[in-house]
Parts: C-alpha cells; sequence; structure tokens
C-alpha cells in the first residue's frame, strides 16, 4: 500500500490570453484549474517523492486517454521548467486547461522529493547517486500512485532530456500501461564519444544557473541566445529552481545542487556505444520532438530510426529553438505538437 500524505490543496483561476494562447475552445471561458501537492513513498524506506497534479475544476470523469506524467531532466526539478509560468502560463496549465488531468514527478534529490543524505554531505565523500535505475524505480512509484488515484489502466508518459530515458525505459518494460509517449531532447548513443575519463564523479554536482543555460542552449547562434531566452525569462527560471535547493541556493555564487548518477551512467551507457533500454520494445504511439538548435538533434534522429515500424511514431522539429525550447520564444509551438499529439489519442481509439 502507498503512504499518502497530501500538503496542499488549492484552486487556482487561470490567467488571461497570453502570447497568442487561446483556450480550449475558441471563446470559451479560461476553466479555473485545481493544484494538488503530494508526497508518496518510494519503494525504498525513507525517500518521499514530490508529485504535482493540475486538472480542471469541473473534471469529475478521469480516462487514461487524458492522463499525463512528466518527468525532468538530468539537473533541472520537474516544476522548474514543465510549471513555470512565463507570462502567466505554464506547460503545465496548458494541457491542463486543454481538459487533461496532469501530473509531474520529482526523482529523489530534485525539486521536492527527498534528498538522499549524500547530498548533506561534501559531494566527493560518496559515489553517484540516483542512477537512472533508481530513477526508474521513483517513476515506477508515481505512475503506480496515478494509476491506483485514478483507477486507470495505463496513462500518458512525457520526458524531457534524461527524462526521455526514464519514460521510455518504463515503457519498453511496461507496454501495457502506456497510452502515448512523448519523448522530448532524448539522449541517444553518442556518433562521436568523448575521450573516457577517469576522474571520479561524487554524489551530486553544483551548477549555477548561468552554466546551466550555456549548456541547454549550445548548439544556437551565439546572436540568437538572448532573443530566445530574454534576461527576464532567465531570471524568473532561475529563481523558481534555485528556490527548490535551500543549501545551494545560499552559497555565493547560488548553485543548483543534483545528483550526479545520471552523469555516470553517460559514461557507463551513451558515451560507452551501450543503450540504456531497447526502443524495440515500446508499443505506445510516440512522438520525438526537438528543437532546430537543440544538440539532442542527431540523438533523435537516431533513436527515430530504432522505433518499431508496427508503432505510430513522429519526429516533429521546433525552428529556432535549443534544449530549453519550453521556456524560449518558440515554447507555444512546442506546446502545440505535443498536445496534438496527445490529443490524437481520442481520434483515434
Amino acid at each position: 500500500m502507498y503512504h499518502m500524505m497530501r500538503i496542499s490543496l488549492l484552486i487556482a483561476v487561470a490567467g488571461a490570453v497570453v502570447g497568442g494562447f487561446s483556450p480550449s475552445g475558441a471563446g470559451d471561458p479560461t476553466p479555473k484549474l485545481i493544484t494538488e501537492h503530494f508526497l508518496i513513498d518510494a519503494s525504498d524506506p525513507g525517500i518521499k517523492l514530490y508529485i504535482r497534479n493540475k486538472r480542471p475544476e469541473e473534471m469529475t470523469e478521469f480516462k487514461s486517454e487524458k492522463t499525463l506524467l512528466f518527468v525532468h531532466g538530468a539537473s533541472q526539478p520537474a516544476e522548474g521548467t514543465f510549471d513555470l509560468p512565463l507570462e502567466g502560463l505554464s506547460w503545465m496549465d496548458y494541457i491542463a486547461r486543454r481538459g487533461w488531468d496532469v501530473y509531474l514527478v520529482d526523482v529523489r534529490g530534485y525539486g521536492g522529493s527527498t534528498r538522499p543524505p549524500e547530498m548533506d554531505q561534501p559531494a566527493a565523500n560518496n559515489p553517484p547517486i540516483a542512477t537512472t535505475d533508481v530513477a526508474v524505480r521513483d517513476f515506477t512509484s508515481a505512475v503506480d500512485f496515478i494509476i491506483r488515484r485514478r483507477s486507470l489502466p495505463k496513462i500518458n508518459l512525457m520526458g524531457w532530456s534524461w527524462g526521455t530515458v526514464i519514460t521510455a525505459a518504463y515503457a519498453a518494460n511496461h507496454p501495457d500501461k502506456v497510452e502515448r509517449l512523448v519523448l522530448f531532447g532524448p539522449p541517444w548513443v553518442r556518433a562521436a564519444p568523448p575521450a573516457p575519463s577517469s576522474r571520479p564523479l561524487g554524489a551530486y554536482i553544483e551548477t549555477p544557473m548561468s552554466r546551466s543555460r550555456e549548456r541547454m542552449q549550445a548548439g544556437a547562434p551565439e546572436d540568437k541566445k538572448n532573443e530566445l531566452m530574454p534576461s527576464s525569462r532567465f531570471e524568473a527560471w532561475s529563481s523558481a529552481v534555485l528556490a527548490t535547493d535551500p543549501l545551494g541556493s545560499k552559497q555565493n555564487p547560488p548553485v543548483l545542487r543534483s545528483p550526479s548518477g545520471v552523469f555516470q551512467d553517460n559514461r557507463d551507457y551513451w558515451d560507452a556505444g551501450k543503450p540504456y533500454y531497447d526502443p524495440a520494445k515500446i508499443n505506445a504511439a510516440t512522438l520525438i520532438i526537438v528543437a532546430e538548435w537543440d544538440y539532442r538533434v542527431p540523438d533523435a534522429q537516431e533513436l527515430f530510426r530504432k522505433l518499431p515500424s508496427r508503432i505510430e511514431k513522429r519526429l516533429v522539429q521546433i525552428g529556432e529553438g535549443a534544449h530549453l525550447v519550453m521556456l524560449e520564444k518558440n515554447r507555444l509551438q512546442l506546446f502545440e505538437e505535443v498536445q496534438f499529439f496527445l490529443d490524437r489519442a481520442r481520434l483515434t481509439n
């Protein structure tokens, strides 16, 4: 049995139409959204996982084809990208306003989930924590919680960056529980892997937000980066993310601490030419979506070729965007393409 502790329940009224955003139907009033926060037990004792849920206030019937769970990438908590309101609208809001029951989860060591005790010690004192194996276990706990809560046979899954490895591995191993799968900016086996590093990794890494931006906008033309993400957006993102790390945010300069298990897995899998999961085992309809200047574009193309031909599969590229396109100027194009794919479940069932 899953022990569940409800932290809070609030009803939020969605903001006015912003930046060309149109609610679920032309002329319809913007629906009220209910937001709930949960801590659930992970599979390991003493670990709690943070889950956030948004849905329309009037929603009383819950269906597999209208339920979605999102998981974050290697260094960012889910709420700092998926539910970051820019000009009054987050991606989570966008989906929920269209009649969806939407969830996000933080793997242990990220955001609102338990930080393992190793993160209270110097990073060099311990080996990498929260590997992909552990993340998949945490994600499985979140899926099971949602399925039990709503009495559903399956749900939709979406991951960003490292989160695509988590969701795709789950989908390959649990094909009966996945309705549709969205892989946003996915990694794959390196075509030209870097030289092996002998430097051991500690339990976690510490990254200033300016460095995170630099890494995730790599590939975009230098003269376009500020246009893609003006300083106001960067500051909103930075403030929201650093607020999830009470220790790192107090350093000078402030840093975001995140587990380094994923970076050890990069060495052991993707840089070593070894896939973490087998795409041929995925049975759910799958969308791979990536931005034009995302350094993951070659990975996305190669992964698309590995998906089985028996499933509905799509590869979509958003123009003028980097790995952070969900926070950049063309984010609504990303939202629209993903929504079109998700809503196809109603049209094809």
